[in-house]
């Protein structure tokens, strides 16, 4: 048997385990996860209205319960007490890196760390019972909130401070979300983008699922639109920008209803600054751009302050250094030839990488698929060479020698049965179990 383990049981990480078992009946996988809890993001960063999407972990639990294929959670490798990549490179013939990107993007402006200015990530993480997540009252004292940035993750946050409890009471964000969430005070949400919105990257799908929410006006200043090269022509546009033109313009052209809730929707506002008032966030101070004529924008010396409790910022992710591992600091990935990691530019044996830590944190779910494939393309092509090395039979026995105690496929079913009647105790559907401590605790509960 050729023995892999990849780090990471999100999309990347499982279409790599699958692609390995079905080209090779030799391989056998161990995904490795740090959390006890499969799918990544897929769970933890997906907004839990979107059930449709969310339904994909079905697809990725099949790959899981393979029969070459084996979950091992809560193995943290690299970082303080965590496995050293080294040693785990001594446990199996080869590794694969499907370790995402794993922290955001940052302004780089005065006032951004100001109390009430977060990523969105953060955001997301605690809506969506990440256990690491924190719970600092994101929503208590707002009652206006900016989210910097025009991409689907921007969508969703802003979606999710304008849900109501009644719609978002069917899914499965954690109880503490929920009644804060429920009790809200929350009625202007500004979504602003530095650039025009033909440049926009949200899908025109996310979009309009904004103009579908219940007692919310969507407003589009008819100014901010103009200044786009892109509006006044939009059948010149490629297909995805042009739909999203449409569904912006119509907006515009539409009077405000006098709903509780509004999304106001602006454009060629870039921030400059975040505002305090009384130690915390107080409003953001935002400079008007033209385009420049290249496809970027540049100031006009014109400013504007928005009021706002609460700044989420969402300005794209970003991969980290995994210790151990070489890592490209001007693209935050790890730097590789078809997957296989380089080491001063030399094919580093038995080593490789897959999903964002490889490309950078671009595409949909889907676009791991190929990602993967070329990747396991590689590995394959080197099975030869990697066999010949010794390497121990079972690695779990030799992790449990080390102290480490990995949470098995068992234990993720029991932590599915705790949410489930969680749930069910709450009158509500599955709820997720928020914190390491009662994940860990129903993964205990699992029948060996």
């Amino acid at each position: 048997m050729l023995r892999v383990a990849v780090v990471g049981s999100g999309p990347s990480g499982c279409y790599t385990a699958q692609g390995l078992v079905q080209q090779d009946s030799s391989v056998f996988v161990d995904v490795l996860d740090r959390l006890p809890c499969p799918y990544g993001l897929v769970r933890y960063g997906v907004a839990p209205d979107h059930e449709k999407i969310k339904s994909l972990q079905g697809n990725l639990r099949t790959v899981l319960e393979h029969e070459r294929i084996r979950f091992l959670g809560g193995v943290q490798v690299g970082g303080p007490g965590g496995l050293p990549t080294a040693r785990l490179r001594e446990l199996y013939h080869a590794v694969v890196y499907c370790v995402g990107a794993a922290t955001d993007r940052h302004l780089g402006i005065p006032g951004e760390d100001l109390p009430g200015s977060w990523s969105a990530t953060e955001f997301v993480s605690w809506y969506s019972a990440h256990p690491d997540a924190v719970d600092d009252g994101f929503v208590r004292a707002a009652r206006t909130a900016v989210v910097i940035g025009v991409g689907n993750v921007a969508v969703d946050v802003t979606r999710m401070l304008a849900r109501g409890a009644a719609e978002l009471n069917p899914t499965d964000m954690p109880q503490g979300a929920l009644a804060a969430l429920a009790e809200s005070r929350v009625t202007d949400i500004h979504m602003v983008g530095r650039r025009g919105p033909s440049q926009a990257r949200f899908t025109t799908k996310e979009l309009r699922e904004l103009g579908a929410l219940p007692d919310t006006d969507v407003v589009v200043d008819p100014e901010d639109l103009a200044l786009d090269p892109g509006y006044a022509d939009p059948s010149a546009l490629p297909a995805a920008q042009r739909r999203n033109v449409e569904v912006l313009r119509g907006w515009a052209a539409t009077p405000p209803t006098g709903a509780d809730r509004r999304i106001r929707l602006r454009f060629h506002l870039r921030p400059v600054e975040l505002l305090a008032v009384d130690g915390r966030v107080g409003a953001v101070r935002f400079e008007r751009t033209v385009p420049d004529g290249r496809g970027g924008v540049t100031g006009t010396g014109r400013y504007e302050e928005v009021e706002a409790q609460l700044v989420l910022r969402s300005v794209g992710y970003r991969g980290v250094p995994l210790e151990g591992l070489p890592f490209d600091t001007s693209t935050g990935t790890v730097p590789h030839r078809e997957g296989r990691v380089l080491r001063d530019g030399v094919i580093a044996p038995g080593e490789y990488v897959a999903g964002w830590i490889k490309r950078g944190p671009t595409g949909v779910i889907g676009t791991n698929r190929p990602c993967a494939k070329e990747t396991v393309t590689s590995l394959l092509g080197d099975a030869a060479a990697l066999a010949g090395r010794q390497v121990p039979e079972d690695a779990v026995a030799s992790l449990r020698a080390e102290g480490v105690e990995p949470v098995a496929w068992a234990g993720w079913l029991a932590i599915e049965r705790a949410e489930a009647e969680l749930g069910a105790s709450l009158g509500r559907t599955v709820v997720k179990l928020p914190d390491w401590d009662s994940l860990l605790a129903a993964a205990r509960t699992a029948t060996p």
